[in-house]
């Protein structure tokens, strides 16, 4: 049970290297993605809109499978599968946080922007310190479950070899014709998903006086 605990330890390092790159990544890449779907041009618009589209409608599992082997058939090129990993999450989640943004965004009422403009305020002004703070408040609910669905999606990493908390457990289940490895990794899975949880109900509080 201890060398199992110690296998398990060494593949949440993993996984939560995977959560916390995907999300340093994905958060600030999905802000200019939504501005793009709510652009007034066109030209910007479409291909934004395509991406997320493409993004939402395909499963992650096969964004990561072509993420890794796409280089190599398509220019003979390859790279490591943790940094293919890391490439298909961000690109995959921050297409999901962008929907999350715009939605927060184009629910702030019209006249907010109409009397920052009276108020002197520029539009970069208008953005980062009056509409942004209300859109954290807005979107917090809705970004939690994509946290929480990021923690259990970390499992998808196998599918080319990295060998994160899911991996180890299916490998010692194997090894020892047992299936105790996978309910601890579901144990695993339980505790980072309530740490979580408890971050963003912690987050909802402080900024409840924009309510």
């Amino acid at each position: 049970m201890l060398k199992l605990l110690g296998a398990m330890l060494e593949g949440s390092v993993v996984s939560l290297e995977i959560f916390f790159l995907t999300l340093l990544f994905a958060l600030p890449l999905a802000l200019p993605i939504a501005l793009g779907r709510m652009s007034a041009s066109a030209i910007v618009r479409g291909p934004v809109h395509v991406y997320t589209l493409v993004m939402r409608g395909t499963p992650l599992i096969l964004q990561i499978i072509f993420v890794y082997f796409a280089p190599y058939y398509l220019f003979d090129a390859s790279y490591d599968r943790f940094t293919a990993v890391i490439v298909a999450f961000t690109i995959n989640y921050a297409a999901y946080f962008a929907e999350i943004y715009r939605g927060g965004i184009q629910s702030i009422p019209k006249g907010q922007y109409e009397a920052a403009k009276v108020l002197g305020f520029g539009r970069a002004d208008t953005f980062f310190r009056i509409v942004l703070p209300q859109v954290v408040k807005r979107i917090l609910p809705a970004s939690a479950n994509e946290v929480i669905t990021l923690v259990k999606d970390t499992a998808l990493a196998q599918t080319i070899g990295v060998a994160e908390l899911f991996r180890v457990a299916q490998n010692a289940s194997a090894r020892q014709f047992s299936t105790t490895p996978i309910f601890v990794a579901g144990a695993f899975y339980f505790v980072l998903n309530w740490a979580v949880s408890e971050l963003f109900l912690r987050l909802e509080r402080r900024l409840a006086y924009y309510s």
